[in-house]
């Protein structure tokens, strides 16, 4: 089996991920399994190998949200769907908030685009603004663009060495310059929920 993870060494992973200098953004591979036994998730890692973000669901959670963690099992983000609306539309909050969302993520269903991303308040450098998803979730294969068109992070299939795929399972997510890692990663979370073909991580 082809190795997903070099070494399990966490560090305290910054919102803010970005460097200037670095031309092709963060690749992270995000691998949609939890590392803990009896739980679903996913966890990431960075090109080092190293822990970035986790999402572990205890069957004991809270129903009808997932939430985002650091590599220390910090709260970053909490995605929530949000019941009785028209359309499946989700809410993303910080921390483990409920009163005061970030960001919220309403699905498309227009050809080729999967979700519209409009921030509800200012949220750092990364924060403000509306993105769309495009492309397809189920192909490892959608970029979101910001309201200039422009490409700030992208969902990519991953190969090991010798072209062996990892299947649905483990993909790259790349975030472009400027772009909030974190942010980015709760969209993938949302994506999931909507488009993923395994089994809902929200509980009721």
């Amino acid at each position: 089996m082809a190795k997903v993870h070099p070494n399990m060494e966490a560090y305290n992973c910054d919102v803010e991920v970005y460097s200037d200098d670095r031309k092709d953004g963060r690749v992270l591979t995000v691998w949609r399994k939890s590392l803990l036994f009896s739980c679903s998730g996913f966890t990431v890692f960075d090109n080092e190998g190293n822990l970035v973000f986790r999402v572990d669901n205890y069957g004991s959670g809270r129903a009808g949200e997932i939430v985002l963690m650091d590599a220390a099992g910090k709260p970053l983000l909490t995605v929530r769907r949000k019941k009785l609306s028209l359309g499946e539309k989700w809410k993303i909050y910080d921390g483990e908030g409920a009163d005061d969302p970030v960001y919220s993520v309403k699905k498309r269903y227009a050809k080729a685009a999967l979700a519209h991303v409009a921030a509800c308040r200012r949220h750092g450098s990364g924060g403000g603004g509306r993105y769309e998803v495009e492309g397809s979730y189920s192909n490892r294969s959608c970029t979101m663009y910001d309201e200039q068109l422009r490409a700030v992070a992208e969902v990519r299939r991953k190969e090991a060495v010798g072209g062996v795929g990892f299947g649905d399972d483990v993909y790259r997510l790349v975030v472009r310059a400027a772009a909030d890692a974190c942010f980015a990663m709760a969209v993938v979370v949302v994506l999931d929920q909507m488009f993923g073909s395994r089994v809902s991580l929200i509980k009721g």
